[in-house]
């Protein structure tokens, strides 16, 4: 028989979902709340879903600090969220990293739009601050080739993932790294809501 997963309720809405499908906070040693997105900090954990407005209702209404039993101390509601966006694309950037050190990565806006017409990469990623002609190109043509692609970083966050110059557009060949690179975006996504500039 397959083993029941540990359930939690969010703090917010009071939905029970499994542990792993809910955002987890712990306390550091000085009540500061930290986010556990790998859920793997030792310690008595909270949990909200998965999205900002779970999160920001939370903090507002002081739940965190119900459910901890005294101060927490996490900043504003929306503070807190954008830490919390700030670790998810720590996450992502981590993996871009780790696909250009395994050799996963070919990067610039010539290389990755002659790549799209030999074979198809796993994702792309297309800088925030990309020339408006050569963005459209690129999402064009990953869109023809059913290559799901993102907006993010700017080009010197993706240059500085890669130990390079500025780079314009990063692809991660089709395998673990940019499977990976998906489910951290899908989980990016899922928190905002459909409200983010991430595409």
């Amino acid at each position: 028989m397959p083993r029941n997963e540990p359930q939690r309720s969010c703090l917010s809405c009071r939905t029970v979902k499994e542990k792993k499908d809910l955002l987890r906070f712990v306390l550091a040693p000085d009540r500061t709340l930290v986010p556990d997105l790998q859920a793997k900090l030792p310690g008595r954990g909270a949990y909200t879903c998965p999205k900002k407005s779970c999160l920001r209702e939370a903090a507002a209404k002081k739940q965190f600090a119900r459910s901890f039993r005294g101060e927490v101390r996490s900043g504003t509601p929306d503070e807190l969220v954008s830490l919390v966006a700030a670790r998810m694309e720590e996450r992502i950037a981590a993996y871009l990293a780790l696909a250009n050190k395994a050799g996963k990565v070919a990067s610039g806006g010539d290389t990755v739009a002659e790549l799209l017409t030999r074979r198809t990469p796993g994702i792309i990623c297309i800088a925030a601050d990309i020339s408006p002609d050569i963005g459209e190109k690129v999402a064009y043509q990953a869109a023809r080739a059913g290559v799901e692609y993102f907006t993010l970083f700017d080009k010197e966050r993706l240059g500085a993932l890669l130990g390079k110059a500025l780079r314009s557009v990063v692809a991660v060949e089709r395998g673990g790294f940019s499977e990976t690179i998906r489910k951290e975006l899908e989980r990016y996504r899922n928190f905002f809501e459909g409200g983010t500039d991430a595409t």
